[in-house]
């Protein structure tokens, strides 16, 4: 082995046996979502795009309602259950392994009951008072990801002192509210948001340095696909035009032993770790030929 391509699960996340990272689809059920907002609004395309994903590798797909996009407005519950329910259930009637991309209660409700295995909040839990004591009474892991303020005002909400040492202390503090709360620990990922209340500086700050992350004792998942750090980095203003980024944010966050990368581009992505891991345990690769 040349070098450590994935770190071996303790136990499965939502009941999946493969190696980490695992691949995560991003269905936007949204107008308005940064990249593909508009194009699945109707639930039959969203279905559709959901079934796509999961035949390119996809092992989790990511169902949300509401655009959390720097600006974004709220969406109301009611109308994200709508939107979201007739894709989560017809996914996971398929067989797949659906997580909810919410941070209302009310909605995380309605999806695990129409069949999501995983809940995905942007707020760790904060958001709505109730969805701390109705995820511990869920079977179900849950994402704890860090952001501040809301989506409207969150970029205004950047200042650190040390961006890697912060987000691991408002996430330490989450884990701990959660436990309390009543959360087992083994249910919980974190994810340090990357985007979210966060300048193109800091966000690829976290990425460089997302091993440390592991002190936590959580899982971790990185979203990194299509953003507008990798924009910056690579001088690219269109996010149509940031796939080659992704692709490397993926690898690098596979590397430094993510257990979940959360991207819209599953079948480039699922290629590219398979060429990693191949190189990475080449000498052991029954399937090379001579």
């Amino acid at each position: 082995m040349r070098h450590q391509a994935e770190i071996s699960p303790p136990t499965p996340i939502a009941g999946i046996e493969a190696p980490w990272p695992l691949v995560m689809g991003i269905v936007n059920v949204t107008p308005n979502s940064f990249h593909d907002g508009g194009e699945r609004l109707d639930s039959d395309a969203a279905i559709a795009h959901g079934r796509d994903l999961a035949a390119a590798g996809a092992v989790i797909l990511d169902i949300g309602g509401e655009s959390t996009r720097p600006g974004a407005g709220e969406v109301s519950s009611e109308a994200e259950l709508e939107r979201v329910i007739p894709v989560i259930r017809a996914l996971a009637d398929d067989g797949h392994v659906v997580s909810v991309d919410t941070r209302k209660a009310a909605v995380m409700a309605g999806a695990v009951a129409a069949g999501a295995r995983m809940i995905n909040d942007i707020t760790a839990l904060r958001h709505d008072p109730e969805s701390l004591a109705l995820v511990a009474s869920l079977e179900v892991p849950v994402v704890l990801m860090h952001s501040r303020g809301t989506p409207g005002d969150m970029q205004t909400k950047t200042g650190y002192d040390d961006v890697v040492a912060d987000v691991m202390g408002d996430l330490a503090a989450r884990i701990a509210a959660c436990v309390a709360g009543g959360v087992a620990r083994d249910r919980l990922i974190i994810d340090p948001g990357l985007g979210f209340a966060k300048t193109a500086r800091q966000s690829a700050a976290l990425l460089a340095d997302i091993v440390r992350f592991h002190a936590l004792g959580c899982p971790l998942l990185i979203g990194a696909s299509r953003k507008s750090f990798i924009g910056a980095l690579t001088r690219t203003a269109r996010s149509e035009d940031r796939l080659p980024g992704s692709l490397a944010a993926a690898l690098w966050a596979g590397q430094q032993g993510a257990a979940i990368v959360r991207v819209h581009d599953v079948g480039e992505t699922v290629q590219a770790l398979e060429i990693f891991r191949a190189l990475c345990y080449i000498d052991g690769n029954e399937e090379l030929a001579e």
